[in-house]
């Protein structure tokens, strides 16, 4: 049986998990019923109830092409005119249901990856491997129909500096590397929607000297991975 569209209730249910999110100081144990964040976090997921609404069901959500489950359009490669028109509308439908006010809502990231990939000859070109890695990672966030969202920016130190010429380095960069894979420290900005997303990809904006090559790093896991901090 085809999996049910994803619905506010999902997506609630999928932020109960053991994310470490602070404020003040302190550690919120439930960032969905929390007073600071349950109401972000509730017209986030009321976006998730608008696509699964049966009358919404065909503009918003197209059937993914490995599992058949209707998964929001901003995944969608479009193919032709008629489906980049039917996605734009998508889009559109969604961000009139907040407005404007939601700082990054789900089809933004989505969108970002989704369109990366639309040029995966380049990747392949570089590294057929990796290629292949970001798209398993496109396929499983999409047919999950993932609210992902991203920090590619680093902390603001001293802008007259190279990060590797900076004495005290808040910056993320890997730190170990093994047969088990890489270590990462550090910090990186602005996971705007973070409290409301299941996943975090991490990326690096700034150019990069070629010794820097600890900081060129890029991966995505969910906000609840240990060591992970918000």
């Amino acid at each position: 049986m085809t999996q049910a569209i994803k619905n506010a209730a999902d997506h609630v249910a999928s932020l109960r998990d053991s994310r470490q999110v602070y404020l003040d100081g302190k550690r919120i144990a439930d960032v969905t019923t929390d007073p600071a964040f349950r109401n972000s976090v509730q017209s986030a997921a009321n976006l998730y109830d608008f696509q699964a609404d049966p009358a919404n069901a065909e503009l918003m959500t197209f059937p993914s092409p490995t599992t058949g489950r209707r998964v929001n359009r901003a995944w969608q490669m479009p193919r032709s005119y008629a489906e980049l028109a039917k996605r734009r509308e998508a889009l559109v439908a969604w961000a009139e249901q907040h407005g404007g006010f939601m700082g990054r809502s789900p089809d933004h990231l989505a969108s970002a990856v989704t369109g990366q990939l639309m040029g995966i000859d380049l990747f392949k070109a570089y590294d057929a491997k990796r290629a292949q890695a970001f798209w398993d990672y496109y396929v499983y966030a999409r047919d999950n129909d993932l609210f992902l969202t991203y920090v590619i920016i680093n902390p603001q130190v001293d802008r007259s500096k190279a990060a590797s010429d900076l004495v005290e380095d808040p910056m993320m960069k890997i730190v170990d590397e093994d047969s088990t894979g890489v270590t990462v420290r550090g910090a990186k900005m602005l996971g705007t929607s973070s409290i409301m997303a299941n996943e975090v990809f991490v990326a690096h904006l700034q150019p990069l000297k070629p010794t820097e090559a600890d900081y060129a790093i890029s991966f995505a896991v969910p906000m609840a991975t240990q060591g992970l901090r918000a």
